[in-house]
């Protein structure tokens, strides 16, 4: 068994990388889409349903595209500079699901409703990202 184990470990330390990549990506492209489906701004859905005026729910519009763009760019900076635009995006986006998961769904809080969203995987992603950064 532990040979087994140690070739399946060094197989995927050759590409241990690539793992928060992807999950860089899938993060980052879905907050892109969201961002993008509240074109054109200012996006009526979020007035109409949230009462937010139009300069708000424009923001929140192009705060969620501008940070999936902001996340996945930012993997492929490699400096300093790159790693606090990665934090960054994180704080974002934590910040954005947990008001979203707030004033939302505040009825799905500690229920299955909750853990079988995509709104806690995306605020997971966002709390890693601002702990872990560009270190892989």
């Amino acid at each position: 068994m532990q040979n087994l184990n140690n070739k399946v470990n060094n197989f995927f330390s050759n590409i241990d990388g690539l793992a928060s990549l992807f999950f860089r990506f899938g993060i980052g492209i879905a907050f892109i889409i969201h961002g993008l489906g509240k074109f054109p701004l200012p996006p009526q859905g979020l007035i109409d349903y949230f009462g937010l005026s139009p300069m708000l729910a424009s923001t929140v519009a192009i705060s969620e595209l501008l940070t999936g763009l902001v996340l996945i760019i930012s993997g492929f900076i490699k400096n300093p500079f790159g790693n606090i635009l990665t934090r960054l995006s994180g704080l974002n986006i934590t910040i954005l699901m947990i008001t979203i998961l707030i004033f939302a769904h505040k009825d799905w809080f500690f229920t299955t409703k909750l853990f079988t969203s995509e709104q806690i995987f995306l605020l997971i992603g966002g709390i890693y990202f601002l702990i872990k950064g560009n270190r892989t």
